[in-house]
């Protein structure tokens, strides 16, 4: 799987069947909306994505849309690894609404999800292989019941040559992933679609590049990281000895 999102939804309903009848997305109002959820931050518009394109922007940059009744911003910002900890001014945007958060990474197995209920937070569920369940608040939902009660299992196909271990959790992240997708929002990125999905080709997000003054500018970054990595020193290389252990090559 090689899907990745970052994006919140505040919806009036259910936000499935309001995301099957949006048409164009006000930039103005978007550009409002951003601004409102972004204070202090430097907002510049720039070319927009559609929903299954922009849902995991470049890191700087997000993909929005607003609409009567429902509004999405897609973000890197809001793939946190414990939903309730999402910034206060965002949850309090959502009074007398619906906020649905939706995160996943494909490389490290990564899923997360949250939903407030008026500013109420009713579901949080964080999870991957490498931390186990990182955040698990509130009553599972019903299209999580199948991945607790055992009926869907992971299903890791080992390398070749290599025996199967068990993986670390009782199903794959990924999978829920894009079931809580469907559920949540009514789209998914992978998978095979159904009859009822919404269109996320289809509708068009706008794009903003948002910079906070108090952050490091991209050059600064790159300067950081690449001083962090020369810290690091060269690869080092292991293979495994006879009895298991790690032995380091002494080159590659």
């Amino acid at each position: 799987m090689g899907a990745k999102t970052g994006l919140i939804v505040y919806a009036d309903g259910d936000v499935p069947d309001l995301l099957r009848h949006v048409g164009t997305a006000d930039r103005e109002g978007t550009s409002a909306m951003m601004r409102r959820l972004n204070p202090g931050c430097d907002i510049e518009e720039c070319e927009g994505s559609d929903l299954y394109e922009g849902v995991y922007p470049s890191d700087g940059t997000a993909y929005a849309a607003s609409w009567p009744g429902v509004e999405i911003v897609c973000d890197r910002r809001v793939m946190i690894d414990a939903p309730s900890k999402l910034p206060e001014h965002l949850v309090a945007a959502s009074a007398g609404r619906r906020l649905v958060l939706h995160a996943m990474h494909s490389v490290v197995d990564w899923l997360a999800f949250a939903v407030w209920e008026d500013g109420r937070l009713v579901r949080s569920l964080s999870v991957s292989p490498d931390h186990g369940i990182i955040e698990n608040i509130g009553e599972p939902l019903p299209f999580e019941l199948p991945y607790w009660a055992g009926r869907r299992p992971a299903d890791v196909v080992p390398w070749p040559g290599e025996e199967e271990e068990p993986y670390a959790l009782p199903f794959h992240p990924l999978e829920l992933a894009e079931d809580a997708l469907r559920a949540l929002c009514g789209f998914i990125q992978e998978g095979l679609p159904e009859p009822d999905d919404v269109e996320a080709e289809s509708i068009e997000l706008h794009g903003f590049l948002v910079r906070d003054p108090d952050d490091l500018d991209p050059a600064e970054k790159e300067a950081e990281r690449r001083q962090a990595m020369e810290a690091m020193g060269p690869p080092r290389v292991y293979r495994m000895g006879p009895d298991g252990s790690l032995i380091e090559q002494d080159g590659f």
